[in-house]
């Protein structure tokens, strides 16, 4: 387990020199795929917002603008599950396969304890605004857990520089791999555990909150947002090299038993 203090020496050179690195990939020919997975079903639609909108529309219009941000890049990008009706978490893996990295879009919600009722335009729905921000996941029982966790924590650092902040709500019941940008280990994560290839589950924001909702609905903010994944892929995938912890986490004496 990677405590919550951050990490420095190598770790920290490797996240400054991805970022600083990363605006003069913009245009550059690339040859790397990404597979960008659009969480939750038409059937099984995930959380449903503050407001009623369900989490699959905003994962959705999330992966439309980070795949345009991604082949701005140079990027191939390949789309899972863009009709909504992909036939089981297994296949989303599957069809990444070959792909460099298997990034997974959602949006978060909070514990059903949590939520308070209000009224919406006539309907009775429920909110929660204590929690808001991203959060990222990877898993020990992926087989490159090191180069998951470099990609999570770039893409994090990315996003805190251009403004955006993270939630540690996930804290309470997910171990982190790094505090400071809220990785956590999610392993037994089918998603995550089944790929082939590096994978990040990627929680955008809270939609219970009503604030951060309406925020998640701006298209200005959704292009920063995908503007800074992309980056930080970019960088990723084109120069990350684990650092020692990260490295660390693909020995399987550190891993404990799944749970998930």
């Amino acid at each position: 387990m990677i405590g919550r203090k951050t990490m420095a020496g190598a770790h920290s050179a490797v996240l400054l020199w991805a970022l600083m690195a990363a605006p003069v990939l913009a245009g550059a020919a690339v040859r790397a795929e990404i597979a960008v997975d659009v969480g939750h079903t038409l059937l099984a639609p995930g959380a449903t917002s503050a407001r009623g909108r369900t989490e699959f529309e905003f994962n959705h219009e999330l992966a439309q603008a980070l795949r345009a941000t991604l082949n701005t890049l140079g990027f191939a990008v390949r789309l899972i599950n863009a009709d909504g009706r992909i036939d089981s978490l297994q296949a989303r893996p599957q069809a990444a396969e070959g792909a460099d990295l298997l990034l997974s879009l959602h949006h978060d919600s909070v514990n059903a304890f949590e939520l308070q009722s209000w009224q919406w335009r006539g309907q009775t729905l429920d909110f929660n605004d204590d929690h808001a921000g991203h959060s990222l996941f990877v898993s020990r029982d992926n087989p490159d857990t090191a180069h998951s966790i470099l990609c999570a924590r770039v893409i994090g650092a990315r996003l805190q520089r251009m403004g955006f902040m993270p939630t540690h709500k996930n804290g309470r019941r997910r171990t982190y791999a790094d505090f400071e940008h809220a990785v956590h280990y999610y392993d037994g994560l089918a998603v995550l555990r089944h790929a082939r290839m590096p994978a990040v589950l990627f929680e955008a924001g809270v939609i219970k909150n009503r604030d951060e909702e309406l925020l998640l609905r701006d298209p200005v903010r959704i292009a920063r947002m995908a503007d800074a994944i992309a980056t930080a892929v970019a960088a990723c995938v084109l120069h990350g090299k684990p650092a020692q912890d990260e490295a660390a986490a693909d020995a399987p004496a550190r891993r404990p038993a799944s749970v998930d």
